[in-house]
């Protein structure tokens, strides 16, 4: 027990007391100098005063007597401060507590990076074949909505982003419906297709959650043959199967479209326009593009049109790039890609999958 000499002031009077001050390990205990106990203060009780940096000054908490003592003994001041929890004139305490925060933070950024980077991909891989269709719909007319605003941005001379409504339309209109029906009852789906070709000179298709696919302009000019429009269009109906929009949008809008979806809002925080970004100028991963198109080889077999027709189209886009959005870069290593189509293909004896008058009509969709 650490000892020293003190001033103690009992709060009732303004007289002053010197006193004999002991560190005892249950309490603070002030003596007279003549051995008498004036005060005994729990450690967990004292509360330190505004003082000079050479006098410690302690008061005790909650006490309606305004006694206090003081010292000025570095040795007491030191086990006085050791012992005391409510004090810290050394600053050991604040510095632990900082360094605590300190690691408490980087434990939580250490932890959201490695949920963001395998917990959200993880609990996203398992979800998405859980969400009901009917959410599905609902999140892909709020992602169409918005995709709409994205790709409608160049001007045509007065008319519609969609093509296929004038009267010189009306025909492709029918021969993209006639092509997108025998690919529909090839593939049997649970959802509903809603095609539409756009005034967009990008060659490109995109797939959105709920069976929305946008087929680009630029697309239908670089095709050769109605099999490589279709073939394109059973590779995004294969995104459309195997849910990969969804999948893609909830890795990337992460928690707030999840419970956007549990809310029923897909419109919240700006959780729409991170969806509609992601489908548009996200890339899908080898393996998700490498099911995509075996799933396009085997709806093309089954509607008897040409298998090979997809790698046909790529290997001749593949040396005309245009600015913007491009099938290209949307599908990772095109060359191993046309190899594993050509590799995969089945042989079959390809039959004709419009009438030429149908193709001649469908390339002219958009007038």
């Amino acid at each position: 027990m650490i000892s020293g000499a003190g001033v103690y002031f009992d709060g009732k009077t303004s007289a002053r007391h010197d006193v004999l001050i002991d560190a005892a390990p249950g309490a603070l205990r002030v003596c007279a100098l003549d051995g008498s106990v004036l005060a005994e203060w729990p450690y967990a009780e004292l509360q330190g005063l505004s003082a000079s940096a050479d006098v410690l000054r302690l008061g005790r908490l909650n006490n309606p007597v305004l006694a206090r003592v003081e010292t000025r003994d570095p040795a007491l001041a030191a086990e006085i401060d050791r012992l005391a929890v409510t004090l810290d004139r050394s600053g050991t305490a604040e510095r632990r507590s900082r360094k605590k925060v300190v690691a408490w933070s980087v434990a939580a950024v250490v932890s959201l990076v490695l949920v963001g980077v395998f917990g959200v991909p993880a609990l996203t891989e398992r979800l998405a074949p859980l969400i009901p269709l009917s959410v599905e719909y609902r999140l892909g007319a709020a992602v169409d909505s918005q995709v709409r605003t994205m790709l409608d941005t160049s001007k045509r001379n007065g008319k519609s982003f969609e093509c296929g409504a004038a009267d010189d339309e009306k025909a492709g209109r029918l021969a993209l419906e006639k092509l997108v029906g025998r690919l529909e009852r090839a593939a049997n789906l649970q959802i509903p297709l809603k095609t539409i070709v756009v005034r967009r000179d990008e060659a490109n298709a995109v797939a959105l959650p709920g069976g929305h696919i946008y087929l680009f302009k630029g697309l239908i000019d670089k095709s050769k043959s109605p099999d490589e429009v279709a073939a394109v269009l059973a590779h995004e109906v294969g995104h459309v199967a195997h849910r990969d929009g969804t999948r893609s949008i909830l890795q990337a809008a992460g928690l707030s479209l999840l419970f956007g979806m549990l809310l029923g809002d897909f419109t919240g925080g700006g959780v729409v326009v991170i969806a509609a970004r992601t489908v548009v100028q996200s890339a899908y991963s080898r393996d998700v593009e490498a099911a995509a198109d075996s799933y396009a080889l085997q709806i093309m077999a089954k509607i008897k049109g040409d298998p090979r027709a997809l790698g046909t189209l790529l290997d001749r886009i593949a040396g005309a790039i245009e600015p913007g959005v491009k099938i290209l870069l949307d599908h990772p290593e095109t060359k191993a890609r046309i190899a594993a189509i050509n590799a995969a293909a089945p042989q079959i004896t390809p039959q004709p999958l419009l009438e030429p008058d149908e193709w001649a009509a469908l390339q002219r969709i958009c007038g």
